[in-house]
């Protein structure tokens, strides 16, 4: 079956509906190579991107009948990921902070790169992390996460909310503003090194990349 990826699909959540404990089967299919080529990260899809999705397949285990027998089932862990960061870029560390994922509460503290990972279910579309304690680099600091949401780096889309969610670009992301892009485009070039021209390419588009994780 072919399925039309759609804004806040990912991979693990395409597999989970339908029916598949291991988004791998999917996405090793020989009919998925392309498309495992051009974006290398199964949960970065784009909108239109075409997926195959194979038939489901038995598997058969022999045991002896006068006997009880256990059996596991390997699923797929879904995890998010969070890095807290002052205005200057510093990690902030030990932040306590409730996470809320699909109506369930979690607390959690960030470690000592400003990271916070939690498990989140397969198929979570949002999110939402407060800072709880008294913080002198993050004082009431609410962030909403559209899980799945994030564009290919190679799509303007995608650009423009790694450069929004590394405080770059402060606009609407559904507004269209050349100029404001730019302007976080050649900010973020100066600040890591690069060619300053406002033109967010190959080389850009690498170390964007790599300063956002994904």
């Amino acid at each position: 079956m072919q399925y039309s990826v759609k804004q806040g699909d990912y991979l693990t959540k395409i597999a989970k509906e339908n029916g598949f404990v291991d988004y791998h089967t999917i996405w090793d299919h020989p009919n998925n190579q392309q498309l495992k080529q051009k974006r290398k990260n199964p949960n970065v899809l784009a909108p239109g991107d075409e997926l195959f999705i194979p038939d489901k397949a038995g598997k058969e285990e022999s045991a002896a009948t006068d006997r009880r027998h256990k059996y596991k089932v390997k699923t797929e862990k879904n995890m998010l990921r969070i890095v807290l960061e002052d205005i200057y870029g510093n990690p902030v560390a030990n932040a306590k902070c409730q996470l809320q994922v699909e109506g369930k509460v979690f607390e959690v503290v960030s470690d000592g790169d400003g990271k916070i990972e939690h498990e989140i279910p397969l198929t979570a579309q949002n999110a939402e992390l407060v800072v709880t304690e008294e913080n002198k680099a993050l004082t009431n600091v609410k962030l909403s996460v559209q899980i799945g949401h994030l564009d290919p780096v190679e799509i303007e889309s995608g650009q423009k909310a790694r450069l929004s969610n590394l405080g770059y670009y402060l606009g609407r992301l559904d507004v269209d503003n050349p100029a404001k892009f730019r302007s976080a485009v050649e900010e973020f070039q100066c600040d890591h090194d690069l060619t300053v021209d406002g033109d967010c390419g190959p080389q850009t588009q690498a170390k964007l990349k790599q300063v956002h994780g994904c």
